[in-house]
């Protein structure tokens, strides 16, 4: 017998898809998660200051709050990033009732343009920096 690992021991190194978080899907959960936060607080403005009905100014900023929410559990599908363009449309479609989201909309898509933009950026290069360790590694 001999003292040596065989030939076949598996790779060490670890799979980027099985061990790396996606950049991309965290960036954008991250600002679908303050942009909840900022659209539910548009209710209250609705009704107090822009005299939008109570019940019209709940289902409009609360719902979209709640869809920025389920939509940053949904990131690992492909179409939701789509939905979250939408979504940022609709921020600013809300200027039309309160005009300071026509700024703080505008605001929230470039940061999802960004964190979007970036994050693929990265696993891109990501992917890459992998493909190249395991083609130097033979």
């Amino acid at each position: 017998m001999s003292d040596t690992a065989p030939d076949t021991a598996p790779d060490p190194t670890p799979d980027p898809a099985n061990t790396q978080r996606s950049p991309r899907r965290g960036m954008c959960a991250a600002v679908l998660s303050l942009e909840a936060i900022t659209l539910g607080l548009t209710t209250p403005v609705m009704i107090t200051i822009a005299g939008v009905a109570a019940g019209t100014a709940i289902t409009i900023g609360l719902g979209l709050a709640v869809v920025c929410l389920l939509l940053a559990g949904m990131l690992r599908a492909e179409w939701a990033y789509l939905v979250g363009y939408a979504v940022q449309v609709g921020a600013i479609a809300l200027g039309f009732v309160v005009p300071v989201m026509f700024g703080l909309g505008l605001v929230f898509a470039v940061l999802w343009a960004t964190a979007d933009g970036l994050g693929r950026k990265i696993e891109r290069e990501r992917a890459a920096a992998w493909a190249a360790y395991r083609a130097e590694q033979g």
